[in-house]
């Protein structure tokens, strides 16, 4: 609800929200009931409204700007973290092939180049689901909520079958693992560490990944309630307005209705008047004519 303040001055500096008592606070035109009305409502000025809207609008930048600033600094540790594993991986390697390692070693650094990528992508998948719940954030602030509603559970059909395909994925490997495990024989302590260690691993992504998922979801639940809090008073204050727009046009609509009543009913009795003022003077003007006539006519017999 908002008012122009060309007219109101004295309303512009009221607090956001308040309710001013009409004898400390009074604008110029202090026989506006309406707007009396809207400012006990917690009505603002246009410009304030403006200011407000600024002040809104730079704290969204700053807000996005900042994220933006803690989403490069993440991406730099955990690239730093991913080229620090990639060449610890390297300077194994050269140091087993410097000690002549066999084809069981081999195959089994292989298995675990397979799952230190298939753990990366993993993490890079978290990474973009982050992403795009931070561009779902942004377009919901922009509207279009029902698209991104159905963005939303495209979105999540499709993690979850991934999901899917992702656990029997690593399934399959691990049968796989206990096949050559049985088939090896030696070093089997070994492997059966670096199993446990990849399920743990694998385990503590899900559950972070459905940590950030289930918070993330809470936060829409909570911006969505908030707007349609925001939705519900903003249509009661517009509800109000219409309401008071209706009353004084009918009020106008009454008063024309009135007036122009009256005014037929003036004329009206004017028009009654003149034609009885009319037919006397013709009623008068009648019977001389036959007093005339009759004087006449006794005459000419005399």
């Amino acid at each position: 609800m908002w008012f122009d303040c060309d007219r109101f001055t004295s309303v512009c500096f009221l607090p956001r929200g308040s309710s001013p008592s009409l004898t400390t606070r009074t604008p110029r035109c202090v026989s506006d009931r309406l707007l009396r009305d809207r400012i006990r409502a917690g009505a603002v000025c246009k410009r304030t409204r403006e200011r407000e809207r600024e002040r809104e609008r730079r704290g969204r930048e700053r807000r996005e700007r900042e994220r933006e600033r803690r989403e490069g600094e993440r991406e730099r540790r955990e690239r730093g973290e991913r080229e620090g594993r990639e060449r610890e991986e390297r300077e194994r390697e050269e140091r087993e092939r410097e000690r002549g390692g066999g084809e069981r070693e081999r195959g089994e650094r292989r298995e675990r180049r397979e799952r230190e990528r298939e753990r990366e992508r993993g993490e890079r998948e978290g990474e973009r689901e982050r992403e795009r719940e931070g561009k779902r954030e942004r377009d919901r602030e922009r509207g279009g909520r029902e698209r991104e509603r159905e963005r939303e559970e495209g979105e999540r059909e499709r993690g979850e079958r991934e999901g899917e395909r992702e656990r029997e994925r690593e399934e399959e490997r691990e049968r796989g693992g206990r096949e050559r495990e049985r088939e090896g024989g030696e070093g089997g302590g070994e492997r059966e560490r670096e199993r446990e260690e990849g399920e743990r691993e694998r385990e503590e992504g899900e559950r972070e990944r459905e940590r950030d998922r289930e918070e993330g979801e809470r936060g829409r639940e909570k911006e969505r309630e908030g707007k349609r809090e925001e939705g519900e008073r903003e249509g009661d204050r517009e509800r109000r307005e219409r309401e008071e727009r209706e009353r004084e046009r009918e009020s106008e609509e009454e008063g024309e209705e009135r007036h122009r009543e009256r005014g037929e009913r003036e004329r009206g009795r004017e028009k009654r008047e003149r034609e009885r003022k009319e037919g006397r003077e013709r009623g008068g003007g009648r019977e001389r004519e036959r007093g005339r006539g009759e004087r006449g006519r006794e005459r000419e017999r005399e």
